[in-house]
């Protein structure tokens, strides 16, 4: 039976994420909603940015070094996202000044499309 995930992340943004692990311990993402760079998945220290009950774990990505990194969303962002498939990957270029992966050259950005029929039965949207 396939597993089913809403959330991925790419080998390459893996990688960054090791490096950034051992550099800052545990992390988490919260995949923002605004405009620009307000669009970005934001990588935090777990602890630095606080979850509270208006925001969805959309999952957990595995990174190795028996590591996961938690991704979260707003609900109401939630609501216009939940038709589709997240992957967290990496690209070259300055992200925002919050996100810890800023001054490595690199930034992390989503990458996303549709779910299909069997993804949408899994998690009941058919």
């Amino acid at each position: 039976m396939p597993e089913f995930h809403r959330v991925d992340v790419s080998e390459e943004a893996a990688a960054l994420l090791r490096t950034l692990t051992v550099q800052h311990g545990p992390l988490m993402f919260h995949q923002s909603g605004g405009c620009c760079d307000g669009s970005a998945p934001m990588c935090y220290p777990v602890g630095m940015f606080l979850t509270g009950s208006g925001d969805v774990l959309l999952g957990d990505l595995e990174i190795g070094l028996d590591e996961t990194v938690q991704v979260y969303m707003s609900e109401s962002q939630f609501e216009y996202w939940k038709y589709t498939h997240l992957t967290i990957d990496v690209v070259d270029g300055r992200g925002s000044g919050f996100s810890v992966e800023s001054p490595t050259g690199k930034r992390f950005l989503t990458r996303s499309r549709m779910l299909d029929q069997a993804e949408l039965e899994h998690f009941a949207l058919a």
